[in-house]
């Protein structure tokens, strides 16, 4: 079990050894974010730039078009929170500069809707030359860097507080756009994106239905020959995620439907209203995207289905 931020923290910290273009920054959160394991490293590739997102993200646009390889750490939510700065300095100079977004959505509890990053995906994914990633455990986190570093296009990283068990062994490997299918089923294809993926797994134990579960883990490009192949081949699609179900994983599945012509109906599952304070564990019960939650959810979709 291990939170994405912390993957993200130890395993930068072990890339700046070998790549000496790498420089991180970060917003005075670098305890939050997991990014001081590089500073500690690498002090002189290390940029403190305090409580000034707008600067650190300029800065590191600058440093990315003079031949570095930027990573900008913050919460999720104060990095797009800058979404001018990502705009015209980051994705209109296509500037290698890489977003570390932690404390994605409402799982990060006490610190209340002001700290949950929730329509990230939706500003980011509306932009071009941006790739977007939400993986799902460590090994998949640590993947991603490695393969990030190896494109020159801004990319966003969607990381998260809460920790997750490993659902990859440890000899998988990352493709760009190609989500992962992690189990074979029918009727239902229910699509999740970061811990969702997990609320899904455990909520097919409580459910007597057979259903497909799949890892969204890039959500831009996202997998369109994927999608329609489920589309064809099952009764129903649901997306889940931690995030508004305006502009993220539920609207660029509907996306594809709509374009490709398919009618399969789909279902999303996410949050509809501003975050509230609480454990994560009391905010994921409220928002019903626990085991329990989407369970609750897919008989209702299944009902309503049969109706």
């Amino acid at each position: 079990m291990k939170a994405t931020r912390d993957s993200f923290g130890e395993e930068i910290a072990k890339l700046g050894e070998s790549d000496s273009r790498i420089v991180v920054l970060d917003a005075d959160l670098s305890k939050s974010t997991k990014s001081e394991a590089f500073g500690k490293k690498f002090p002189d590739r290390f940029f403190q730039m305090g409580i000034a997102e707008s600067n650190m993200i300029s800065t590191a646009a600058g440093l990315a078009l003079s031949g570095k390889i930027a990573f900008a750490c913050s919460f999720g939510a104060f990095l797009t929170g800058r979404y001018d700065q990502i705009r015209m300095s980051v994705s209109y100079n296509r500037a290698n500069v890489k977003l570390i977004g932690t404390h994605a959505g409402v799982a990060i509890g006490e610190d209340g809707h002001s700290q949950m990053g929730l329509e990230d995906v939706a500003l980011l994914r509306s932009l071009p030359n941006f790739q977007i990633f939400q993986p799902a455990d460590d090994i998949e986190c640590r993947e991603m860097l490695r393969f990030v570093l190896t494109r020159p296009e801004p990319a966003y990283l969607r990381l998260t507080r809460q920790k997750m068990p490993n659902i990859h062994s440890a000899d998988w490997k990352y493709k760009l756009g190609k989500w992962d299918l992690i189990q074979k089923g029918a009727g239902i294809a229910f699509i999740g994106t970061g811990q969702l993926v997990h609320s899904g797994m455990e909520a097919q134990s409580m459910l007597d239905t057979s259903m497909t579960i799949v890892n969204a883990s890039t959500l831009k490009p996202i997998d369109e020959d994927l999608i329609v192949q489920l589309a064809k081949s099952h009764q129903m699609i649901v997306t889940a995620e931690d995030h508004y179900v305006i502009g993220g994983l539920g609207s660029a599945v509907a996306e594809v439907l709509a374009e490709n012509g398919i009618g399969t109906p789909l279902r999303r599952i996410g949050v509809r209203d501003f975050g509230e304070s609480g454990t994560e564990t009391e905010v994921y019960e409220h928002f019903k995207l626990n085991a329990k939650g989407v369970a609750e959810q897919l008989k209702s979709f299944i009902s309503s289905k049969a109706a």
